[in-house]
């Protein structure tokens, strides 16, 4: 016998052997696969459709009456209705808000939230700040909610707009627990310490906040052609981290600066910004309350 023809027989059943072992292999995966497919459209269809992140949200307007600039701020009437009903109202616009509740230590706040048909939380007076004041608050809803937005009571001209954005924003960075908003900062209020500034990286992450100008240069003078941000007061957190809030120590730049935003960062977790066009008008002092009712009569704001 031709020992090359043994050679290539042998060679021959050898690779229809390693064939059919591939064919077999190719085949054992195809049917794991469409039992892993089979299974996770089955568990698609018993689950429903994925949950959207952070989907739940609650506004929570923080309202109390003693204030050392502006006693019972709250009440204070702008044309003909109540502060805190301005604010209320313009709150209710946003389309990402689930619920918006009034959170006070003051009986008056409450009676007024419940005379034109706002829901009140009552909190203690030894809340700090209006984020410990929320932190209290979210606490005792009965309903449960992802995301808690701190709306500020002392902007009654808020733009719904705003607080959809910063509820987004902070929906799609699962990386950060609390997300604001920040709008051009004015020349003339640029050493203005009740004008809180604001530094983000390229990622839109807040970096710093403070009463001073920052970034500040060696002149010592605003720059004209920098594009100063000032920070407007509304802001939202992912309500687990809400609820550890009040247990973190102060820390020592949010001490120096007042400003409850630096104990955030400063224990390193991360802060979503966006920018948004907006004139801000807030009320710090009673003779703001005229500035805001001649800007509602120029654009014809009842």
């Amino acid at each position: 016998m031709n020992p090359m023809s043994i050679c290539s027989s042998s060679s021959s059943s050898s690779s229809s052997s390693g064939s059919w072992s591939s064919t077999k292999a190719w085949i054992v995966h195809g049917i794991v696969a469409g039992v892993a497919i089979a299974v996770a459209i089955g568990a698609r269809v018993y689950l429903g459709p994925p949950k959207k992140f952070r989907s739940r949200v609650v506004g929570i307007i923080p309202a109390r009456f003693a204030s050392s600039r502006f006693q019972g701020k709250p009440l204070a009437q702008i044309l003909g209705k109540p502060m805190i009903q301005r604010t209320w109202e313009r709150a209710k616009l946003a389309t990402t808000l689930d619920h918006v509740v009034v959170a006070t230590d003051d009986e008056k706040i409450r009676e007024c939230c419940r005379s034109f048909g706002a829901d009140v939380i009552m909190t203690s007076e030894s809340c700090r700040n209006g984020t410990e004041r929320c932190s209290e608050a979210i606490q005792k809803l009965e309903k449960k909610y992802d995301i808690v937005v701190n709306i500020q009571g002392d902007e009654p001209l808020i733009e719904p707009e705003i607080i959809d954005g910063i509820v987004k924003a902070l929906q799609e960075a699962p990386d950060a627990v609390f997300s604001t908003a920040v709008t051009s900062l004015k020349l003339e209020d640029a050493f203005d310490p009740n004008r809180v500034k604001c530094v983000v990286d390229n990622s839109g992450y807040a970096i710093y906040f403070s009463r001073g100008l920052i970034p500040f240069n060696k002149s010592g003078k605003a720059n004209p052609q920098f594009p100063y941000m000032l920070h407007l007061g509304i802001q939202s957190y992912d309500t687990r981290f809400l609820k550890i809030y009040p247990q973190l120590e102060p820390t020592p730049l949010q001490l120096e600066e007042d400003l409850e935003q630096l104990k955030v960062l400063e224990n390193g977790y991360k802060m979503k910004v966006i920018k948004v066009d907006h004139e801000a008008h807030g009320v710090d002092a009673p003779e703001d309350v005229e500035k805001i009712e001649s800007l509602m009569r120029e654009r014809n704001l009842s």
